[in-house]
This record gives structure tokens, C-alpha cells and sequence, in this order.
């Protein structure tokens, strides 16, 4: 059974079980006014849809914490409904719809490890590193002169996914 969560206990990252989904806090505040009870203002995400929204709890109300499990997995190839990762300590491979994925299939490489939001047991989710290291496959050439305010351009990388990077001459600027 799922531990239940008090509302002044709330922190950012917490999983908790709202509607029968599986979310997480993004933001929280907790709010002691002059009058009245204590209560805590949350932004919550949506690990199946991506949805924001806005809660506010008052001190004493609980939410039961989500049965979810961060496994980390590497990252095969796409189909035409979804993307399939292999995990890595048994084999077992799955697949998610490239909808739940979202932008971050833009940035997958075949062979990186991810880190798969498992829900009940089911993939919903994945979490990619903070950045990649990818090959530049095309890039316009930069304007002369636009590079006073450190200027980009678009490039697109191995993915396909495009990116901006800095011009050389800013990149030299930003070094030294």
C-alpha cells in the first residue's frame, strides 16, 4: 500500500498519486497568513501528459505517494507508434509512444542510457541527461559583423534535431 503525504511535508520532486495519475511537484510554497490556517501553494506536473497546473492545499490534507520506479535503460531505435528501450539488467525490452516522450526524442542517440519512469510497473516517461554530446550535420553560414550581442545561428544535429550554437567569434569572446 502507498504512504500517504501531508501537505506541509510537500518538497519539490515529490511523486505523488492525484486521479489515479502519477505526478510531480514542480514548485511548492508554503503559506503561514496572519488569519487563518497554514496552507501550501503547488505547481504539479502531469508524468503522463506533460500538464501543469496549480494546487493549493491546506495544512493537514494528505496525497498518497505514486508507486513509481526511475530504471535506468538504453535506448534502441524508433518504430512509427513509439520508441523502444531495452532494459539493461534483464533484457526486457519496451516500448512508449513517442507522444509521452515529447522533445526529448529529438535528442536521443541509439545506445544512451535514459533513465525510464516506470509507473505500476508500466514505462510512462523519460528523463534524458542535461545535455548531449552530438555532431553538427549542417549550419548556415554566420552574418559578418553580428556578433556584438554574442551572436547564434541554427544548427542541426546527428538526431535531426535543431539547436543554437554560438558563432566562433563569440564562442572565442566567451572563453577569454
Amino acid at each position: 500500500m502507498s504512504q500517504q503525504i501531508e501537505a506541509m511535508s510537500f518538497r519539490r520532486g515529490m511523486r505523488v498519486e492525484i486521479d489515479g495519475d502519477p505526478w510531480v511537484m514542480t514548485y511548492f510554497q508554503h503559506v503561514k497568513p496572519g488569519k487563518g490556517g497554514a496552507f501550501v501553494r503547488t505547481k504539479i506536473k502531469n508524468l503522463r501528459t506533460g500538464k501543469s497546473v496549480d494546487r493549493t492545499y491546506r495544512a493537514g490534507e494528505r496525497v498518497v505517494e505514486a508507486d513509481i520506479e526511475d530504471r535506468t535503460m538504453t535506448y534502441l531505435y524508433a518504430e512509427a507508434d513509439g520508441l523502444v528501450f531495452m532494459d539493461t539488467t534483464n533484457f526486457e525490452q519496451f516500448t512508449i509512444p513517442m507522444k509521452q516522450v515529447g522533445d526529448a526524442k529529438d535528442y536521443l542517440q541509439e545506445n544512451a542510457e535514459v533513465s525510464v519512469i516506470l509507473y505500476d510497473g508500466q514505462p510512462i516517461n523519460i528523463e534524458i541527461a542535461s545535455f548531449v554530446i552530438a555532431k553538427v550535420v549542417r549550419t548556415d553560414p554566420g552574418i559578418k559583423g553580428d556578433t556584438a550581442s554574442g551572436a547564434t545561428k541554427p544548427a542541426t544535429i546527428e538526431t535531426g534535431a535543431t539547436v543554437l550554437v554560438l558563432e566562433p567569434a563569440a564562442r572565442a569572446r566567451a572563453r577569454g
